[in-house]
């Protein structure tokens, strides 16, 4: 299994179903759909969709490795 992520490929919207489906070795239309199908129930599913679109990383943060900042830049505390 891969780590939770949004990745930039199969994206529609935040790219939220398709890092579950990725997560879990499912179509991300499976989790597209089941988003769907709970817009029409009672609930605070669009805050949910917003709470993973937050909490979730970006592709590109998990992928790049994290440098820390070199002793000679300006802008780190001394």
């Amino acid at each position: 299994m891969t780590n939770l992520y949004r990745p930039h490929e199969g994206r529609i919207i935040a790219g939220v179903c398709a890092g579950l489906g990725r997560r879990f070795d499912v179509s991300p239309n499976l989790f597209r759909f089941i988003a769907i199908l709970f817009l029409f129930l009672p609930g605070s599913s669009i805050l949910v969709y917003a709470i993973l679109w937050i909490l979730m990383p970006d592709e590109e943060k998990v992928r790049r490795p994290q440098t820390p900042p070199s002793p000679s830049d300006p802008h780190t505390e001394a």
